[in-house]
Protein backbone atom coordinates (compact mmCIF):
# COMPACT_ATOMS: atom_id res chain seq x y z
CA UNK A 1 0.00 0.00 0.00
CA UNK A 2 1.07 3.17 -0.61
CA UNK A 3 1.33 6.18 1.28
CA UNK A 4 -0.73 8.88 -0.68
CA UNK A 5 -3.91 6.23 -0.81
CA UNK A 6 -6.74 7.39 1.18
CA UNK A 7 -8.58 4.49 2.70
CA UNK A 8 -12.03 6.21 2.78
CA UNK A 9 -12.71 9.41 0.64
CA UNK A 10 -13.46 13.17 1.26
CA UNK A 11 -17.50 12.32 0.62
CA UNK A 12 -17.38 9.39 2.33
CA UNK A 13 -16.35 11.35 5.84
CA UNK A 14 -18.30 14.56 5.10
CA UNK A 15 -21.04 12.50 4.50
CA UNK A 16 -20.52 10.46 7.88
CA UNK A 17 -19.81 13.58 9.98
CA UNK A 18 -23.52 15.06 8.70
CA UNK A 19 -25.52 12.05 9.18
CA UNK A 20 -23.53 11.90 13.19
CA UNK A 21 -24.61 15.28 13.48
CA UNK A 22 -28.40 14.78 12.03
CA UNK A 23 -28.72 11.51 14.00
CA UNK A 24 -27.61 13.32 16.98
CA UNK A 25 -30.06 15.94 17.14
CA UNK A 26 -32.77 13.51 16.54
CA UNK A 27 -31.91 11.44 19.62
CA UNK A 28 -31.64 14.27 21.40
CA UNK A 29 -35.18 15.81 20.57
CA UNK A 30 -37.11 12.32 20.74
CA UNK A 31 -35.90 11.84 24.29
CA UNK A 32 -36.41 15.38 25.18
CA UNK A 33 -32.99 16.60 26.07
CA UNK A 34 -33.57 19.85 23.38
CA UNK A 35 -36.38 21.94 24.96
CA UNK A 36 -38.29 24.07 22.88
CA UNK A 37 -41.02 27.34 24.45
CA UNK A 38 -43.09 28.87 22.76
CA UNK A 39 -43.40 31.59 26.34
CA UNK A 40 -40.58 34.22 26.18
CA UNK A 41 -40.98 35.04 29.36
CA UNK A 42 -38.98 32.18 30.31
CA UNK A 43 -36.42 32.44 27.65
CA UNK A 44 -33.58 34.10 29.28
CA UNK A 45 -31.76 37.10 27.15
CA UNK A 46 -28.61 37.04 27.66
CA UNK A 47 -25.64 36.38 30.53
CA UNK A 48 -23.80 39.23 32.28
CA UNK A 49 -21.32 40.02 34.70
CA UNK A 50 -20.38 42.87 36.50
CA UNK A 51 -16.97 44.88 35.52
CA UNK A 52 -15.50 46.48 38.49
CA UNK A 53 -13.85 50.25 37.14
CA UNK A 54 -11.86 52.07 40.02
CA UNK A 55 -10.43 54.64 39.80
CA UNK A 56 -6.99 53.20 39.24
CA UNK A 57 -8.29 49.82 37.59
CA UNK A 58 -7.44 48.98 33.95
CA UNK A 59 -10.11 46.50 32.58
CA UNK A 60 -10.46 44.91 28.81
CA UNK A 61 -13.37 45.36 26.81
CA UNK A 62 -14.13 44.15 23.12
CA UNK A 63 -14.54 46.98 21.13
CA UNK A 64 -17.24 45.43 19.18
CA UNK A 65 -20.79 46.15 20.84
CA UNK A 66 -23.35 43.90 21.64
CA UNK A 67 -26.49 43.65 19.90
CA UNK A 68 -28.03 44.65 23.14
CA UNK A 69 -29.65 47.84 24.87
CA UNK A 70 -30.66 48.67 27.96
CA UNK A 71 -33.77 50.91 28.84
CA UNK A 72 -35.25 52.14 32.18
CA UNK A 73 -38.96 50.01 32.79
CA UNK A 74 -40.62 50.91 35.44
CA UNK A 75 -37.80 51.96 37.68
CA UNK A 76 -35.91 48.44 37.06
CA UNK A 77 -33.30 47.92 34.09
CA UNK A 78 -34.07 46.45 31.26
CA UNK A 79 -32.05 44.58 29.00
CA UNK A 80 -33.63 44.37 24.92
CA UNK A 81 -32.52 42.60 21.56
CA UNK A 82 -31.42 45.10 18.57
CA UNK A 83 -32.25 42.45 16.48
CA UNK A 84 -35.53 40.88 18.04
CA UNK A 85 -37.82 43.73 18.96
CA UNK A 86 -40.21 41.80 21.37
CA UNK A 87 -36.66 39.92 22.97
CA UNK A 88 -37.06 42.21 26.46
CA UNK A 89 -35.82 41.46 29.71
CA UNK A 90 -35.48 42.83 33.22
CA UNK A 91 -32.05 42.37 34.72
CA UNK A 92 -32.23 40.57 37.97
CA UNK A 93 -29.35 39.73 40.13
CA UNK A 94 -28.18 35.84 41.43
CA UNK A 95 -31.38 36.03 43.81
CA UNK A 96 -33.66 37.29 41.17
CA UNK A 97 -33.95 40.64 42.28
CA UNK A 98 -34.27 43.57 40.28
CA UNK A 99 -31.93 45.84 39.43
CA UNK A 100 -32.77 49.35 40.04
CA UNK A 101 -32.66 52.07 37.54
CA UNK A 102 -33.49 55.86 37.55
CA UNK A 103 -34.24 58.07 34.48
CA UNK A 104 -33.09 60.82 35.57
CA UNK A 105 -31.10 63.05 38.17
CA UNK A 106 -34.92 64.62 39.26
CA UNK A 107 -36.06 60.60 39.48
CA UNK A 108 -37.73 59.40 42.57
CA UNK A 109 -38.98 56.01 43.07
CA UNK A 110 -42.64 54.76 43.08
CA UNK A 111 -43.35 55.07 46.65
CA UNK A 112 -42.70 59.11 45.89
CA UNK A 113 -39.31 59.82 48.30
CA UNK A 114 -36.54 60.96 46.36
CA UNK A 115 -33.69 58.66 45.68
CA UNK A 116 -31.08 58.64 48.08
CA UNK A 117 -28.59 57.60 45.79
CA UNK A 118 -29.08 59.87 43.43
CA UNK A 119 -25.59 61.97 42.51
CA UNK A 120 -26.59 65.65 43.67
CA UNK A 121 -27.60 64.12 46.89
CA UNK A 122 -24.35 62.55 47.39
CA UNK A 123 -20.98 63.54 49.41
CA UNK A 124 -18.38 62.47 47.59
Amino acid sequence: MSNTENRYSVRALLLTFFLTVVVTVLVLESTGRIVHTEDKAEVPVGEFRAVYVGPREDYRMSPKPSELHAECYRGYLAIGSDTDSTLTGVLVDYKNRGIRCFAGPQASTDSGTPNKDSPEQTNE
